[in-house]
C-alpha cells in the first residue's frame, strides 16, 4: 500500500463511507486535533518511559487507544455507518478517566490557587496535552452545532483535560518539584 494517494492534492479528504470534504471542514479539524493530542501523548508516554513511570505510561498507552476510537467515531458520520461497526466513546470510558482522576488526586496536596503550567519535561509536556484536549473539546462544540456526535464525546474531552491537569502535578511530584502557584495580587 502506497502512503501517497495523491486525492488530497486538491484539498479534499475522504471520510469513511466515501464523502470527500475539504481538508478545513470542522469534522477534520476536529479530529485531526485528537490526533495530535493523541501525538503528543506519545511523547508523554515516552519521557514517562524513560523515567521509568511505569504507571503513567500504563494510563496514557490506554488514553492513546480512546483517543483512536474518538477520532474513528468522528471521521465516519453517521449517514455512513450502514455496514461499518465503528467503536464509540460509552460511559465506562468517562468512569475510567473519573476513577484515574481521583486515585491521583488522593495523593497530591490540595490545590488552593492557580499553578503555571511547567516544572518537569514530563508535566509540561501533560500540560501541553491538556490545552490540545480543550481545543479538541471547543471544536467538538462547534461540530455538534451542525452535525451528531457520540454521546460521550464532549464528556470524555472534558474529563480528559481534567486528567491530564493531575497527572502533570502527579509527574512533577514524582520528582520532587513543586507547583508553581499563580499570586493574582502580584500582577494587580
Amino acid at each position: 500500500m502506497k502512503i501517497y494517494t495523491k486525492t488530497g492534492d486538491d484539498g479534499t479528504t475522504g471520510l469513511m463511507g466515501g464523502d470527500r470534504v475539504s481538508k478545513d471542514n470542522p469534522r477534520i479539524e476536529a479530529y485531526g486535533t485528537v490526533d495530535e493530542l493523541n501525538s503528543i501523548l506519545g511523547v508523554v508516554r515516552a519521557l514517562a518511559i524513560s523515567n521509568k513511570y511505569a504507571y503513567l505510561s500504563m494510563i496514557v498507552q490506554e488514553l492513546q487507544v480512546s483517543l483512536f476510537i474518538l477520532g474513528s467515531d468522528l471521521a465516519t458520520p453517521l449517514e455512513a455507518r450502514v455496514g461499518f461497526t465503528i467503536p464509540r466513546i460509552e460511559a465506562p470510558d468517562i468512569k475510567k478517566l473519573e476513577m484515574w482522576i481521583d486515585e491521583n488526586v488522593a495523593e497530591l496536596s490540595e490545590l488552593k490557587q492557580f499553578i503555571l503550567p511547567g516544572g518537569t519535561e514530563l508535566a509540561a509536556q501533560l500540560h501541553v496535552a491538556r490545552t490540545v484536549a480543550r481545543r479538541a473539546e471547543r471544536l467538538l462544540i462547534t461540530l455538534k452545532r451542525t452535525q451528531e456526535l457520540g454521546a460521550f464525546d464532549l464528556i470524555y474531552l472534558n474529563r480528559l483535560s481534567d486528567l491530564l491537569f493531575v497527572l502533570a502535578r502527579r509527574a512533577n511530584q514524582f520528582l520532587g518539584i513543586a507547583d508553581i502557584e499563580w499570586d493574582g495580587r502580584k500582577h494587580a
